[in-house]
C-alpha cells in the first residue's frame, strides 16, 4: 500500500509539471497570469508561517514564536538586514521563553 502511494504521488507530481511546462507562451505573457504567478508563493508561504506560528498540533497558541514574528515583522519594515531580523526574532524568543 505504501509503495502503491509512492507511485500515485510521484506520476502525479511529474504529470502536474508537465502541465506546467504545456501551457503556451502566450498565456504566461498575459499582465494577469504574471501578477497571480508572482503572488502565489507569497501566499505559501504567508500560510506556512502562520501555521508554524500559531498552531500547535490541533490547538491554536499565542507564545513566544507570535512575538518573535512580530518582532521580525518591525525589523523588516525597517529594513535591516536578513541576519539582523533572524538574530532578533531568536533573540527575542528566546528571552521570553526564559522569562
Amino acid at each position: 500500500m505504501t509503495w502503491l502511494a509512492i507511485l500515485v504521488a510521484g506520476v502525479g507530481c511529474y504529470l502536474l509539471k508537465l502541465a506546467g511546462l504545456s501551457v503556451p507562451p502566450s498565456v504566461l505573457e498575459r499582465p494577469l497570469v504574471a501578477r497571480v504567478a508572482d503572488l502565489i508563493p507569497v501566499a505559501l508561504l504567508a500560510g506556512l508561517v502562520a501555521v508554524q506560528v500559531f498552531s500547535t498540533g490541533p490547538d491554536l497558541a499565542l507564545d513566544a514564536r507570535a512575538a518573535a514574528l512580530a518582532v521580525a515583522v518591525v525589523l523588516l519594515l525597517l529594513r535591516a538586514p536578513f541576519l539582523v531580523v533572524v538574530f532578533g526574532a531568536a533573540l527575542v524568543a528566546a528571552l521570553l521563553r526564559l522569562l
